[in-house]
């Protein structure tokens, strides 16, 4: 089993978030890990990406190769679109559809949805409506970890395992909204999985 993640947003939106939640639960899974991510000039609004890579044999590189990406998983559309080259032909996107726009000229959304829409069915999701319903806004990475859970092959139970882990001492009450907030998005996978 290998699985390779490229994770990508700006800075703000909990990309290296989901890059812990996936290590650890790939580590409590008894799988090997590769990490190397990319920060953008600033703190917030500067374009951050991670690539994960799961294996459970050894991995002697934590770049992923361009076309042999398993997922894309994106909090910003436009950053999703910055790295298809790097997508496997059977590779999956999952993004966020609320642009963060940190640029002059960013271009329509109908463009870069058309452009998502050539790729192996993508899974768009409104990440930002969907926290708030499960509680918070700030939880939205977790749903757009729990829309491409499927894609990153840990089990929910491992997956939620670590979020309890990465979060607790925050309190249980943050926990609990966070994993909300990751079924919130598993969930919604599964319902767009049925449709189609």
């Amino acid at each position: 089993m290998q699985t390779n993640i490229i994770l990508a947003g700006v800075g703000g939106q909990g990309i290296l978030t989901i890059a812990a939640v996936i290590d650890i639960a790939a580590l409590q899974s008894g799988l090997t890990v590769r990490q190397a991510e990319v920060h953008g000039m600033s703190q917030r609004g500067g374009a951050v990406q991670s690539h994960l890579r799961i294996s459970d044999r050894e991995i002697y590189s934590d770049l992923i190769a361009e076309g042999t990406a398993n997922l894309i998983l994106s909090v910003e559309p436009l950053e999703a679109l910055r790295y298809l080259p790097f997508l496997a032909s059977e590779g999956r996107i999952v993004t966020s559809t609320e642009p963060f726009i940190n640029m002059e000229n960013y271009p329509e959304m109908e463009l870069i949805l058309a452009e998502l829409h050539c790729t192996n069915r993508p899974i768009l999701v409104n990440s930002l409506e969907l926290a708030r319903k499960a509680g918070n806004p700030r939880t939205s990475n977790m749903v757009m970890l729990g829309a491409a859970s499927p894609y990153t092959g840990i089990s929910q139970e491992g997956l939620e395992s670590a979020i309890s882990e990465l979060f607790r001492a925050k309190g249980g009450a943050i926990v609990a909204m966070n994993i909300e907030a990751f079924r919130t998005g598993e969930a919604l996978f599964h319902h767009q999985a049925t449709v189609s």
